[in-house]
């Protein structure tokens, strides 16, 4: 079961960053439950999530709080969770947007299906 833990600063108005970006398993390496825990360290990060073709998510905001370089937990962060079948491309598009500098963290888990 890979696993994908990422702590990533932004700059002011970053737009486009990718988490799963050079990711060994950043092309689904078999049919896929994925599930991803994010959180951006102030409100201004949203987030457009996609699998293969699909749009999982229209951009939407992230949730803001908890400190830099400390890994979401289900306990106060919702998970996405959505099927990929093989060889899709998982890819976010984060856009900072308020002009602030946070810090994303996050955890990804594929579960072969």
């Amino acid at each position: 079961m890979p696993a994908l833990v990422v702590s990533q600063a932004m700059t002011a108005n970053q737009r486009g960053l990718n988490i799963f970006a050079n990711w060994q398993y950043e092309f689904a390496p078999y049919p896929s439950s994925v599930k991803l825990l994010i959180r951006a360290t102030t409100a201004g990060v949203l987030m457009a999530l996609y699998s293969g073709s699909e749009t999982i998510q229209e951009s939407s905001p992230v949730q803001g709080g908890g400190a830099a370089g400390t890994t979401p937990s289900e306990l106060n962060t919702a998970p996405q969770i959505w099927l990929a079948a093989m060889r899709d491309r998982l890819k976010t598009k984060l856009d900072e947007v308020l002009g602030g500098t946070p810090t994303v963290d996050a955890i990804v888990v594929l579960e072969p299906l």
